[in-house]
């Protein structure tokens, strides 16, 4: 699983890699993945910056993570809860905690860390902003929150990942409901094994938010999305 192409400045790729929230991320110039499970360490053959969201078993594989690490020599940023599982299998130098709040620089590449609303110990949302300003929204599992119509309204969000299943409580709706707060330029149904709830998704977009496009992923496509015109 990797991206041999680079993308072209105000450009990013993506793939969706499982049926959680497994993302593989491409900027001009950096690669990151986020929460990586059922995928095998020697197919990543270069990464920057590996980001766990929180401590569940869809979401964070330390033997993998080690491998990954160890392969690609990648700085690790994790929840709190993830960090206290991870502290003794990674070097101490390539792992960072993430609190809501917090901010990383890979390159030119910032990576934020926010609040997340999902029954873990401590999950985190993340922003990541490319060298161009595309700003991605990776909402993990996370079901809406008010504060996403303030987030929303400050980063002017390029890409959000909306849950929209197999999380507790997560359904069709309360992805779109997601979706409706941050009002990013295209919203992408994930953490769903269903193609039905990501079809009803788009049907809710469709109806109610019309200025946000959809995509619903297949796994293992790459997609691009492009600053300058708003869509992939």
């Amino acid at each position: 699983m990797s991206i041999q192409s680079t993308p072209e400045p105000n450009n990013i790729f993506f793939v969706w890699f499982n049926q959680y929230a497994g993302i593989l991320l491409k900027t001009p110039s950096r690669t990151l993945i986020i929460d990586p499970v059922d995928i095998k360490a020697k197919n990543i053959q270069t990464l920057d910056a590996l980001l766990i969201t929180h401590e569940h078993y869809d979401h964070l594989d330390p033997p993998l993570i080690a491998e990954i690490q160890k392969q690609t020599g990648c700085n690790v940023i994790a929840d709190s809860a993830s960090t206290k599982k991870l502290q003794h299998i990674l070097p101490n130098d390539k792992l960072q905690e993430a609190k809501p709040g917090t901010e990383f620089k890979i390159g030119e590449v910032t990576v934020k860390a926010e609040k997340s609303n999902h029954p873990a110990q401590t999950p985190v949302t993340y922003i990541i902003t490319s060298e161009n300003q595309v700003k991605v929204y990776h909402t993990a599992d996370s079901l809406p929150f008010p504060e996403l119509e303030v987030m929303g309204k400050k980063e002017q969000f390029d890409v959000v990942f909306c849950t929209v299943g197999i999380a507790p409580g997560a359904t069709a709706e309360t992805g779109f409901e997601i979706a409706r707060l941050t009002k990013p330029q295209l919203a992408v149904p994930y953490h769903t094994g269903s193609v039905q709830s990501q079809q009803q998704f788009a049907e809710l977009l469709k109806k109610d938010l019309r200025r946000t496009a959809c995509l619903i992923p297949q796994q293992n496509k790459i997609y691009q999305v492009s600053k300058r015109q708003n869509g992939v």
